[in-house]
């Protein structure tokens, strides 16, 4: 059964940010997409009170699991009512693919589409 929701325990999403050479801090999350206990995806971020920076994403060649984390990591941020939302690390394409860059010089992504209908990725 696919899974996809934010990692809990700080221990293992620390882990996570060091395989993939990212450093940890109090902000950091991890959106994990998984299949049983196969892992198929994932998501790190930073969550702050007032925005969340999304700085990597895999898979990048599967657009409609890249969509389906995109959107489930900008949802951890909505529920807590955080509507500014930033992108950096790896995730510049896919986020232009998927059409959810705001503005491409302030590094924004456009949180409203989480309200709007699904399948960025055009297919």
């Amino acid at each position: 059964m696919l899974s996809l929701a934010p990692l809990k325990e700080k221990t293992e999403i620390e882990k996570i940010y060091k395989e993939k050479g990212f450093d940890y801090n109090e902000f950091s999350g991890c959106v994990l997409c998984k299949d049983g206990a196969e892992i198929l995806g994932l998501c790190l971020y930073e969550l702050t009170n007032k925005k969340i920076t999304v700085n990597y994403i895999e898979p990048q060649a599967d657009l409609g699991l890249a969509d389906g984390i995109l959107r489930s990591t900008l949802h951890v941020a909505a529920e807590r009512s955080i509507m500014n939302a930033f992108y950096g690390g790896n995730i510049s394409e896919i986020a232009k693919k998927l059409k959810f860059v705001k503005n491409a010089e302030e590094k924004s992504l456009d949180i409203d589409k989480l309200f709007s209908s699904c399948c960025s990725c055009g297919k």
